[in-house]
């Protein structure tokens, strides 16, 4: 769902009305629609009818266990690239067969708990990750399943911190170079390298791009195929756009990315892998905010909500656009910078922002913020984590309560028991 500024209807989300909610919870707080989530993985699938193809949602996107419960539920999948990832998504009930792991940084530590796991495959990153994947494969008697991520050189045309598929990006390796993995791979023992695999960035908003790096993956696999190398599976990754500006951003119909994939891999008789995260719980997610006071400065006034930077980043972190709804009807409109209460000049939410006049004690909600909300929070000023809701036809269940002071420092203590090194 995409946040409306019409007031009626924003103040109802998945038939939860957020005003009493927001008397129950103690505001900031997160809320998500399983409705959402659902219809989004419902289109999917919908538009790769008929096509060998596995959903492995992107952990990092939402790492709550209980969005997760709700994937596995929904037979999907899991892209992990840590081992706390992992051990939440099998927490969570997503079968370890059904989990890729990725990221650059595997430790021999995450290679041997995955393969103890289960885990179906590794899209390894570098030369010196396939070694150690090898060795500790082979000291254990298994073979370990492997893509190659191949970095294709293509400009995403998103945020530059989210773009990962340029020569100057830390992820992936040279087709040239994976040409040599491949031909080197009868060597390897206890690693079948039979898959592909390409994520050129997030939040892509434009077919160019990925029309582009599929066809310098697919090109690359009848290469392989030619050479005599079996290609199990191509994960095409993830990176579908969704809308955090209304009339701004225009997301890719599912479709037409279904149809850029069916014609690219029409030949191919192996599997595909996506990799959505963004794109499944973006907008199914909201963030609940209460008005502390309005600051009138010399220049502008100042909106300050109890929600801060610690608790959604990505304002601070890409300078991006969150649609802000005050749940309320009074009339009148006014301009403010919407900031939190961090000791931070960067705390800033929205700057000149036209909204309905509003006082202190407000209610409002931050849109879209369903992804790299959570999980990507802090207790940066001391400031506990906030609570997270699942909203499912009219119920809502707690799934992360607000943290308290004592756990927020249960790992600290007093430098008491000192030790020779």
């Amino acid at each position: 769902m995409t946040v409306t500024a019409d007031v009626a209807d924003a103040r109802t989300f998945e038939g939860v009305d957020l005003d009493v909610l927001a008397t129950k919870i103690q505001t900031p707080f997160y809320a998500y629609s399983a409705n959402a989530i659902r219809g989004r993985i419902s289109g999917l699938r919908s538009a790769f009818h008929g096509l060998d193809l596995r959903i492995c949602y992107a952990v990092k996107a939402n790492s709550n266990i209980a969005i997760l419960q709700l994937m596995a539920q929904q037979g999907v999948g899991a892209d992990i690239v840590s081992l706390g990832e992992m051990q939440r998504s099998l927490k969570a009930g997503i079968p370890a067969a059904c989990i890729v792991f990725s990221g650059v940084g595997k430790t021999g530590e995450e290679i041997g708990a995955a393969l103890d796991a289960g885990v179906w495959r590794f899209n390894v990153e570098s030369t010196d990750e396939l070694a150690l994947l090898q060795r500790i494969a082979s000291a254990r008697g298994v073979t370990a399943r492997a893509a190659v991520r191949i970095n294709p050189d293509v400009d995403a045309q998103t945020h530059a911190k989210i773009s990962t598929g340029k020569a100057e990006n830390k992820f992936g390796v040279s087709i040239d170079e994976a040409r040599g993995w491949f031909a080197a791979a009868a060597s390897m023992s206890h690693v079948r390298l039979d898959g592909l695999h390409a994520h050129i960035g997030s939040q892509i908003l434009s077919l160019d791009p990925f029309r582009e790096a599929l066809r310098r993956v697919d090109d690359f696999r009848r290469q392989l195929e030619e050479a005599g190398h079996c290609i199990a599976s191509v994960d095409i990754g993830g990176g579908l756009g969704v809308a955090y500006r209304r009339g701004v951003d225009r997301p890719i119909p599912i479709e037409d990315y279904a149809a850029l994939v069916r014609e690219t891999f029409a030949d191919f008789g192996g599997t595909l892998v996506l990799e959505p995260g963004r794109y499944l719980v973006a907008e199914a997610g909201v963030l609940l905010t209460r008005a502390i006071r309005v600051k009138h400065g010399t220049d502008r006034s100042f909106l300050v909500v109890d929600a801060a930077m610690n608790d959604l980043l990505r304002p601070s972190l890409y300078d991006a656009w969150h649609e802000i709804v005050p749940l309320h009807d009074r009339s009148g409109t006014a301009r403010y910078d919407v900031v939190g209460p961090v000791c931070e000049t960067g705390d800033t939410f929205a700057r000149d922002r036209a909204l309905p006049t509003c006082e202190a004690g407000d209610l409002l909600l931050i849109g879209a913020a369903g992804a790299y909300g959570a999980s990507m929070a802090s207790t940066y000023n001391s400031r506990p984590l906030i609570a997270e809701v699942l909203l499912d036809d009219g119920r809502y269940a707690i799934i992360r309560r607000r943290q308290t002071f004592e756990e927020m420092i249960a790992g600290e203590q007093l430098a008491q028991a000192w030790h020779e090194t």
